[in-house]
């Protein structure tokens, strides 16, 4: 029996956040995730936007928290040393109705307090983003709208609360939850954990999480999404995130800057659906949705596409529901159902909120001792060529390239693999190996080598993200 104090359940960007935060109390912490590395679920696939937050409903808590979590964005991605690239946004439309929800959002906005916004005409938008269609009646600009690397930022704050104390536990899914008399019990993949309190991150599903002991009021229904990814040489490329308001309702558009150098188009949207692969209709979306908005876009120097699932709650009654779902069924049991957008934008924020509760529950005190410096890996293409140079003298390591296409050094893989990485993908989310052109054809197999002889296993059974992955054949033989 692992004793803690409290358990967080699910190692997603809410997970590592609330792991983070509660170590900011003298607090026995352990994070549990079932799969062999953190943000593998939702977190690592969504639109990657630190929205402003004129979309919500004044005097809501998802309207207080993405209003503040906003405002901090930077100082927190200074902390944990993650690029935040606040580029500022442009939701566009092309007629009365979508000129009307424009108009309805900047006063809803104004209300809010989201500093900067404008509501420009169609000529306006174009002056400050050459590179829209001609026809754009209105444009709300957001100065405070960003974009950040969402697996990036919930793998710096797992290592950050880990650096602080957690203890985080993979592979180790949880498969029933009981009451003591001093909390709870957990049992998860032959381990029993007790602990005074337990906070459910589990995603997609943090329902049947919680029904392991309580009632849920909510259900999750799964929604898929398609993206695109171009190139950096795509031709045309907007400076600020794009965002399109169709005039007939339904789901928009978005076209997003990378912090990274590429751009990302999407989502479309498909209803109860939990599927990690793409769709020809969700794709025709993607690309109708960029030829609309940005017609000079080359949609040939696509580099991949992807899809990705979100939680979406529903009431007993089947209605979806937009606010954020967190439920309190018992003492010191706190869970977090269907947390859509904005949530990466609220992450740190909804952490706090958790790690807070359960502090006062727990009557525990400050912890003195907590650092929320989490230094980050050295990315050798964004130094000065003097640094890069120092860096080669220190460690050789630092001058081979594995990555060529985004010019990522064997040193940086091989802290990738030494913090935590444990396939190819991993890797990936942590330098970004195979983002750019080649998809990873030209560095995989120089990685596969590199995890085998790290890990210590045959390179066979690297695997490119999860079970059933590996690479090379005669891996089950």
């Amino acid at each position: 029996m692992k004793d803690f104090d409290a358990v967080v359940i699910g190692g997603g960007l809410l997970g590592c956040f609330a792991a983070r935060n509660l170590r900011r109390w003298n607090l026995h912490i352990a994070l549990l995730e079932a799969r062999e590395d953190i943000c593998t679920g939702i977190s690592r696939a969504n639109t990657a936007i630190v929205y402003p937050g004129y979309d919500h409903k004044p005097g809501t808590l998802k309207a207080e928290m993405c209003l503040r979590a906003n405002a901090g964005f930077a100082a927190l991605c200074r902390e944990l040393d993650v690029d935040f690239h606040r580029c500022g946004s442009l939701m566009v439309s092309f007629g009365e109705n979508a000129d009307m929800v424009l108009q309805k959002k900047y006063e809803n906005g104004l209300i809010m307090g989201v500093p900067g916004l404008r509501l420009l005409s169609g000529q306006e938008a174009r002056e400050i983003e050459p590179v829209l269609a001609q026809g754009i009646s209105s444009a709300l600009y957001a100065p405070g709208t960003g974009t950040v690397n969402p697996w990036k930022l919930g793998i710096a704050a797992c290592e950050n609360a880990a650096a602080n104390g957690a203890e985080i536990f993979l592979n180790t899914r949880v498969q029933g939850i009981s009451r003591t008399s001093e909390g709870y019990r957990i049992e998860a993949c032959g381990e029993a954990f007790s602990c005074r309190a337990v906070v459910n991150c589990a995603g997609l599903f943090s329902d049947r999480i919680q029904e392991l002991l309580f009632p849920a009021a909510v259900r999750i229904a799964p929604n898929a999404a398609d993206y695109l990814v171009l190139d950096r040489a795509a031709g045309v490329r907007p400076s600020h995130i794009i965002q399109y308001e169709p005039e007939d309702g339904g789901k928009g558009f978005n076209a997003v800057p990378t912090a990274e150098g590429s751009l990302l188009l999407g989502p479309s949207e498909r209803e109860n659906e939990a599927d990690f692969a793409v769709s020809t209709e969700g794709l025709s979306f993607v690309c109708e949705g960029a030829r609309r908005v940005l017609p000079g876009l080359d949609l040939m120097q696509t580099i991949r596409s992807f899809a990705a699932v979100r939680p979406n709650p529903r009431g007993k009654d089947g209605r979806s529901i937009g606010s954020f779902v967190i439920e309190h069924p018992g003492p010191g049991f706190w869970s977090f159902i269907g947390i859509k957008t904005p949530g990466l934008t609220c992450a740190e924020e909804l952490g706090a909120y958790a790690a807070e509760r359960i502090a006062a529950e727990l009557h525990a005190e400050h912890n003195p001792d907590f650092d929320p410096l989490r230094p980050g890996i050295p990315c050798v293409r964004n130094l000065p060529l003097p640094e890069r140079a120092a860096l080669v003298r220190e460690n050789p390591d630092f001058g081979e390239v594995i990555c060529r296409c985004e010019d990522v050094t064997k040193a940086e893989v091989l802290e990738a693999i030494r913090r935590g990485a444990v396939s190819v993908d991993g890797v990936k989310r942590r330098v970004g190996t195979g983002m750019g052109r080649c998809q990873g054809s030209r560095c995989t197999r120089a990685i596969l080598e590199l995890l085998s002889g790290e890990l210590n296993v045959p390179v066979a059974s690297v695997r490119k993200d999860g079970p059933g992955s590996e690479i090379l054949e005669g891996a089950h033989e």
